[in-house]
């Protein structure tokens, strides 16, 4: 195991690729210069650990090794509980209010441009969000989670998947939309799934444990575990195992 390698995985904090079940790990290497290692784990993790001590101390919990991006706002941080080295990318908002508040477990990574919030009026807090350790939120992603989002562990999220966690009342056609409220019934997702690009899930879906949701898919019923689910409407096209 090589020296640039070590200073990568502390920097970090983990191991970068342990390998699989029946797959056996790499070699570990960091192939670049020391000039060009030192500069990478500064532009992604140096000023970011300084944000992160800064704003850590405003939050309901935090497990330590907190990274923030620059002009990333947070509202609510007393209702915001993170666990250790969780990383939110820059230009990011999260608004924390919500009954039980936003936790993010170990190891949870979200990634620039993140939009999170559970509540859009005062007066009407949602439920909130729950995401599991070692979760992968991608660029540009948005979730809503008024209704409430359980997010398992290991879930990857590719860029700007939607997770939509209310939806408006519209049936009286006699009255304006936006004067008829709101119903919300949740969104969980449970371990180890893959949900590609773009993808929309709807409020009062559950996709089950290792299934797959195939870029730009629109999800509005539930997805078997181990479902590969592609389309709009998402329809299941096959199952891993």
């Amino acid at each position: 195991m090589s020296l640039k390698y070590r200073l990568y995985t502390l920097a970090v904090g983990r191991p970068v690729d342990p390998g699989a079940p029946g797959r056996p790990a790499p070699v570990p290497s960091v192939d670049v210069s020391w000039g060009e290692l030192l500069a990478y784990l500064w532009a992604k993790g140096g000023a970011a650990r300084l944000r992160g001590l800064w704003k850590g101390w405003r939050l309901a919990a935090c497990g330590g090794r907190l990274f923030v991006g620059p002009r990333t706002r947070i509202l609510f941080p007393r209702r915001l509980a993170v666990g250790r080295n969780c990383f939110v990318g820059g230009d990011s908002y999260i608004n924390a209010l919500a009954g039980n508040g936003i936790r993010l477990g170990d190891d949870v990574r979200i990634r620039e441009h993140a939009w999170i919030q559970a509540t859009s009026s005062l007066t009407h807090p949602g439920v909130g969000l729950v995401i599991g350790s070692g979760t992968y939120v991608g660029p540009g992603c948005l979730l809503g989670a008024g209704g409430g989002i359980t997010i398992g562990a290991r879930v990857t999220f590719g860029a700007g998947v939607q997770l939509l966690a209310e939806d408006h009342e519209f049936r009286d056609a006699a009255r304006l939309i936006q004067e008829q409220g709101v119903t919300r019934a949740g969104i969980t997702v449970e371990d180890d799934v893959w949900v590609g690009n773009q993808v929309i899930v709807l409020d009062g879906v559950h996709i089950g444990r290792g299934a797959v949701i195939g870029a730009g898919a629109v999800v509005t019923k539930d997805v078997p575990s181990m479902a590969i689910a592609v389309g709009n409407p998402a329809r299941v096209a096959g199952h891993r195992a």
